[in-house]
């Protein structure tokens, strides 16, 4: 039986804060030349090769989760056949964040990314028919609107629209089908942290192995893969993001994911600043504000949503749907 610790799941939720922060830095600081495909393969490689220390070590503990024999062989083939649905995905995700924050820009990009209170929504709205305050509704158009505006560099004309900004508002939907349905077989199977995350990051590193290969060709693929300058930061960037992972999948597990996504909020903070320290970026006032009205927006519809929980329905009926975590 688990045992929720609240404390751990906020600390470990603060340590995401800072990791999603520096993402993008990372992943924009990779040298020249080279593709955004090639670098989602490499990176999802080497977060699997992070994964392996954790997932032998359970093995090694008596068959814990998805490989222990008291788990019914239909449940475990259920599960698994889940997670690889949900690892093609992430495999996407994973070249979009790449090409969204090369395109579009790290800040840009990162702002984009706290959307994902907005289509956790769309999806409860449309698919679980789950009507809304008039509190969430408001919070939802300031939120679109604030998107715009950051969209259109300010301007507000629709001559200025970024593409590669909606291309970067793909990844908190992907992520937010995606998430949903982890977070379901992490509440409903014994199945672990660490091998959510291995068979996540397998099929991720397979499907993008041989997008890379057709894309790109065999003589491309290789060259960087014995690149050490680029694979220094493919190794960074994978091991970032798979400890990322890790510690996201055990913070939702004392804390609700609602609680752990408000303490998320202010990354792309950070990842302004540390755009500035080691990109040389310039950060507009029209993104700074942008941001101030996101991050107010999420805030107000995790208040709202938690107080229409604590209504007829009584405290603790949360909507899981409504809970879009980060990555």
């Amino acid at each position: 039986m688990r045992h929720d610790t609240p404390r751990v799941g906020i600390s470990l939720a603060f340590v995401c804060l800072f990791i999603l922060g520096a993402m993008p830095i990372i992943a924009n600081s990779r040298p020249a030349g080279f593709g955004a495909l090639s670098f989602a393969f490499c990176l999802s490689a080497w977060q699997l090769l992070c994964s392996l220390p954790l997932l032998l070590r359970e093995a090694r503990g008596g068959g814990r989760g998805i490989f222990g024999a008291g788990l019914a062989a239909d449940l475990r083939r259920r599960t698994v056949v889940i997670i690889l649905a949900t690892g093609a995905i992430f495999a996407l995700s994973t070249y979009v964040y790449v090409l969204a924050v090369e395109k579009a820009g790290a800040v840009s990009a990162a702002i984009a990314i706290q959307a994902y209170p907005l289509f956790a929504i769309l999806l409860e709205t449309v698919v679980l028919k789950r009507r809304k305050s008039a509190a969430e509704v408001l919070c939802v158009l300031v939120l679109v609107t604030a998107l715009y505006f950051l969209a259109t560099g300010g301007t507000w004309r629709i001559a200025g629209f970024s593409g590669w900004f909606v291309l970067a508002l793909a990844i908190p939907f992907l992520w937010s089908i995606a998430h949903v349905i982890v977070k379901e077989v992490l509440d409903r199977t014994p199945i672990t942290p660490a091998q959510v995350t291995f068979l996540r990051v397998l099929v991720s590193a397979l499907a993008l192995g041989i997008a890379a290969v057709a894309v790109d060709g065999p003589r491309s693929v290789a060259r960087d893969l014995v690149n050490r300058d680029f694979q220094a930061f493919a190794l960074v960037m994978g091991l970032v993001y798979y400890l990322e992972l890790i510690f996201w999948f055990h913070a939702v597990r004392h804390i609700a994911v609602s609680m752990a996504s408000a303490i998320t909020v202010p990354a792309p903070a950070l990842t302004m600043v540390l755009a500035i320290a080691f990109l040389g970026d310039r950060v507009a006032g029209y993104q700074a504000g942008a941001l101030a009205v996101v991050a107010a927006s999420i805030y107000g519809l995790i208040l709202a949503g938690a107080k229409r929980r604590c209504g007829p329905a009584g405290p603790g009926q949360e909507a899981r749907a409504a809970d879009a975590p980060a990555p």
